[in-house]
């Protein structure tokens, strides 16, 4: 028969083959619905050229390893750790993977699905007659959804972004967590000073009250004085338990946030280490900078992308429908001759949606303005990371003038407090003027460990507003971040 016969759009058994490779392709030379992505400028996210604050803007240095600055072994071993036993990393690797699954399934919608199937029976005369027969049967069907308007397109698009967004949220997970320890570590070894320091000014004290007691023995002074020793002894001690809960719970959240149990690094963080100093400026670059640099904003730039691409997805819906398929059947009652006779079928089928009472088009309607929502998300990142990094800043500098002033008051306050102890046991200075230079010290000493504590915490959060901690050159898949040590113990991954 004349392949160019009416019957040929009649019979589907009659369209030639050559057919279908044309539909299948119709889809590729169509324009995607919905709008195309464009990343936003650096004014339309409201990116000032530089810093409101004063501070060193030459190129940014290398802040993938920014603890090792602080030159602390142990400290350096706690927060490499969180790659691969910090538990929130690990769920964030874990989300990592199913971003993957969800691209690896949009993109089979791409393609066609093929089934097969095969059959045998066998059919016996139960009454009269006689014998029976067998039949086998073999058949394959292929079933493709031709994306005519790009409404799969942009869902792979979609899926490919958020996959994207997935792994930058996994680095702003790992780089917090980054963060966190290393406070801690501060705050652990601030704590052991400040132990250190009320007990060397209980000892004092303890042979401030012994002295005092002499003197009232004597009837050089009053009770008043031993009374006042014993106050000042008391509030000192006072204070340690307090000190002694802070260390507890700082040593506690370290093991928590490295994968182990609270108590699991007491006996390692026992031997007391000065509090680790790092270097007292780095390079903060320009704001352009903290953009390529910070996960959270990158993975909120792929958030909006992903967003943009689903308003295609939306729209495809309004147009449409096309549907492609064919199979291929074969039938005998013997094995040898199952492929003697095969049939087959070449179908397609166009649907279009006529009336929904408005859903696809509010569809759409919801998809523009997720991705408005994502924009405004996307900006409030960058403005927010801009915030972090100029406070800072801020607190940095202030923890160094206050650590410059402590040193100062520290070394007054020593020497006020060994001339009033000298005085005070030669019998020229009251009891007063002792405990009055004794709090001094104590303060002066307690406020230089908290200025440094605070000079080394405000650095740390200073390299996490940079984004540091991690390689801002490669988006994080699941390929190529570490495996969390969780899943490898239980064998589940």
């Amino acid at each position: 028969m004349d392949a160019g016969g009416p019957a040929d759009h009649l019979n589907p058994m009659m369209i030639r083959p050559s057919i279908l490779p044309t539909l299948i392709a119709v889809p590729l030379a169509a324009c995607a619905a919905g709008p195309d992505y464009a990343p936003r400028t650096a004014a339309q996210l409201g990116v000032p050229p530089a810093y409101s604050v004063a501070a060193q803007e030459s190129a940014q240095a290398d802040l993938r390893r920014w603890w090792t600055a602080f030159d602390d072994p142990m400290l350096t071993r706690l927060v490499e750790q969180a790659a691969t036993r910090n538990l929130d990393v690990a769920q964030a690797t874990v989300r990592l993977r199913q971003a993957r699954e969800a691209l690896v399934q949009s993109r089979a919608s791409l393609l066609p699905s093929v089934g097969a199937s095969g059959g045998a029976s066998r059919t016996e005369v139960v009454r009269g007659g006689s014998g029976g027969s067998t039949g086998f049967s073999l058949g394959a069907d292929v079933n493709y959804q031709a994306d005519l308007f790009g409404g799969v397109r942009r869902g792979v698009q979609a899926s490919a972004a958020a996959l994207d967004a997935s792994g930058y949220d996994y680095a702003a997970v790992l780089i917090s967590t980054q963060a966190e320890i290393a406070r801690n570590y501060i705050l652990a070894r601030a704590a052991q000073t400040q132990l250190a320091n009320a007990r060397a000014s209980l000892a004092i004290q303890d042979d401030n009250l012994e002295i005092a007691g002499f003197r009232v023995q004597a009837g050089l002074v009053s009770s008043l004085d031993q009374e006042q020793a014993r106050a000042s002894r008391a509030q000192t001690a006072a204070s340690v338990p307090t000190i002694e809960a802070s260390y507890n719970s700082a040593v506690s959240r370290l093991g928590v946030l490295t994968g182990q149990a609270p108590g699991a690094l007491k006996a390692e963080m026992e031997a007391a280490r000065p509090i680790p100093q790092g270097p007292a400026s780095i390079a903060i670059g320009i704001p352009a900078d903290t953009l390529r640099q910070r996960p959270d904003i990158r993975g909120a730039e792929r958030s909006l992308a992903a967003a943009v691409a689903r308003i295609g997805v939306a729209e495809a819906q309004l147009y449409p429908q096309l549907s492609l398929g064919g199979s291929i059947d074969a039938g005998s009652t013997a094995l040898s001759s199952l492929l003697d006779v095969v049939t087959g079928r070449v179908f397609a089928s166009i649907a279009q949606t006529i009336f929904d009472a408005g859903r696809n088009r509010s569809q759409v309607r919801s998809a523009q303005a997720a991705a408005d929502g994502a924009f405004l998300a996307y900006k409030q990142t960058v403005l927010a990371a801009l915030e972090d990094v100029e406070t800072a800043v801020v607190a940095l500098r202030s923890a160094q003038a206050r650590e410059r002033e402590f040193t100062v008051a520290l070394d007054a306050a020593n020497n006020s407090a060994i001339l009033s102890r000298s005085s005070y046991r030669a019998g020229l200075a009251d009891f007063l003027t002792l405990s009055q230079s004794e709090a001094a010290l104590i303060s002066a000493r307690n406020g230089l460990v908290q200025a440094r504590a605070d000079e080394a915490s405000a650095l740390i959060q200073l390299y996490l507003a940079l984004g540091g901690g991690w390689d801002a050159g490669v988006t994080p898949t699941p390929d190529n971040v570490p495996a969390p040590a969780a899943l490898d113990k239980t064998g589940t991954n």
